[in-house]
């Protein structure tokens, strides 16, 4: 049995290094994906990935992150160990998609992954409308597709 993978990229292209969600869904369906994988562009994520959802195997949430880390990091990991943020939820689009996903276990528990991961590069500037992405999220944008589709591919973190 394939297994089934959906891969939703977050993002406001008009906001600075909030666009890498944007940039990189374009980029990944422009690529051939394996059996079985959907990519879909959420611009501001939340409650809205619900509608999305539908008891897929594997969840890629795929966003501009904001952990301390230098801009163009990017950070894979499993859903259970995106820190939580007083200041400011992972994703900062309203209810925010962590807790879209724990409202759709409790209460549509047959549309939940069983498993979900986040691929987030870290952004330098989410304060300037119509700049598009800073130089060392552009740069990171190579590297960041092939690590969605490997993970897309394996359908779990290695190790």
């Amino acid at each position: 049995m394939k297994t089934r993978t959906l891969i939703v990229c977050i993002g406001n292209e008009l906001v600075a290094d909030d666009g890498v969600g944007h940039e990189l869904h374009r980029l990944l369906v422009q690529r051939p994906l394996p059996p079985g994988v959907r990519v879909q562009l959420l611009g501001v994520g939340g409650i809205d990935l619900l509608d999305w959802l539908d008891g897929e195997d594997v969840l890629i949430v795929v966003d501009a992150v904001q952990l301390g880390q230098p801009p163009g990091t990017i950070q894979v990991m499993a859903w259970e160990e995106i820190p939580v943020s007083e200041a400011r939820p992972v994703s900062g689009h309203g209810i925010g998609v962590k807790e879209a996903l724990l409202v759709c276990r409790r209460l549509f528990p047959e549309k939940a992954p069983r498993a979900a991961y986040l691929v987030g590069v870290e952004g330098g500037c989410f304060n300037r409308i119509g700049v598009g992405l800073s130089e060392p999220v552009r740069q990171a944008l190579p590297e960041a597709v092939e690590r969605i589709v490997d993970l897309a591919l394996r359908g779990r973190l290695p190790g």
